[in-house]
């Protein structure tokens, strides 16, 4: 029988991501952070690979990103829209977590399980800011992926990628729930 431990359930069954344009200062300090950090760097890594890292975006930095995003944007074709979507992402944040994918060479351990073990990082990091009582979101678009603004924006090296930011501050406001997918429609039982 598991020795079960039902606080730790029910925060996952009920836990809610708080989108980043409601989170507002205080975001948590430095000492604050580092808990959450230590949880998400306990992510399974396979053999200790450790083939993420993590960049701690404060207010100013966020600032030259927004900018960069704008400049990014403009000097792509984006439309106006777009490019403002991305640079108010970075401007009206106060603290993000880049969790950046670094795949390492390995013989036994294939890329896209190491890329997998970011992402896992993503939802372990998210997951314990909320368990703190921090609001937090992981989000990602157009200039995470754009190699320009990676290596200008975060120095970012040729073979790393931003597996996602994660926004922590403080909830102005709780979100409602939303519906959660139908186990019925996205689950298979194969018992032969």
């Amino acid at each position: 029988m598991p020795d079960p431990n039902p606080a730790a359930l029910d925060f996952l069954l009920t836990r809610r991501s708080r989108p980043a344009k409601t989170l507002v200062a205080p975001a948590p300090t430095r000492d604050q952070l580092m808990p959450i950090l230590t949880a998400a760097a306990r992510t399974p890594d396979h053999g200790k690979l450790e083939p993420w890292r993590f960049i701690v975006l404060e207010k100013p930095a966020l600032a030259r990103l927004a900018g960069l995003a704008e400049a990014r944007g403009a000097a792509l074709g984006f439309d106006a829209d777009k490019i403002e979507k991305a640079r108010q992402q970075y401007a009206n944040a106060d603290l993000a977590v880049a969790v950046v994918s670094a795949p390492v060479d390995s013989d036994k351990v294939p890329r896209i399980e190491q890329i997998y073990s970011a992402g896992a990082v993503c939802l372990a990091m998210l997951n314990a800011a909320l368990a703190v009582g921090w609001g937090a979101n992981w989000l990602s678009g157009w200039a995470s992926h754009d190699r320009g603004f990676l290596a200008e924006g975060l120095g970012l090296a040729a073979h790393e990628n931003l597996a996602g930011l994660i926004h922590i501050g403080s909830e102005s406001c709780a979100p409602p729930e939303r519906p959660r997918p139908d186990l019925g429609k996205i689950t298979d039982w194969v018992d032969t």
